[in-house]
């Protein structure tokens, strides 16, 4: 299946339909190399830092190794196919959400973005979004 990747700002803005996904996520981290190989196959995703290894888990899966579940995160998908060298989406979401204070960490993965935000906030993050959507498609902003 072939997909438009979008460049353009305002066109990934407008198409991004920001999603609210099931579960809750932590962000966690370990010096334990054992705890990334066992769960490569069920973290969402993974990144080698200087520090440690830096995983978004499930809470079942971060419960069971005794991670971190201090900051529970929703995930919300941004459903636009946006291209690597695109440029704005990622500002355009952090600001929206930092002028209202809330707080996201972007995850850029090949087709879409995923932003997360803590839990209680994930609604409103939403509105905030949709809103910013419906303005990007109308050259509002």
């Amino acid at each position: 299946m072939t997909h438009v990747l979008v460049r353009e700002r305002h066109a990934m803005l407008a198409g991004m339909t920001p999603t609210l996904k099931e579960g809750r996520y932590f962000f966690c981290t370990t010096g334990d190399t054992t705890i990334p190989a066992a769960l490569a196959n069920r973290c969402l995703a993974l990144f080698r830092e200087d520090e440690g290894t830096a995983l978004v888990l499930t809470e079942q899966d971060a419960r069971e190794y005794a991670l971190d579940l201090s900051m529970p995160m929703s995930r919300i998908v941004l459903e636009v196919f946006s291209a690597l060298d695109g440029v704005g989406l990622t500002a355009g979401v952090a600001t929206a959400l930092a002028d209202q204070g809330i707080p996201c960490n972007m995850v850029a993965a090949y087709y879409h973005d995923h932003m997360f935000v803590p839990e209680p906030m994930a609604h409103r993050a939403i509105e905030i979004l949709t809103d910013l959507q419906r303005r990007s498609g109308s050259t509002e902003i």
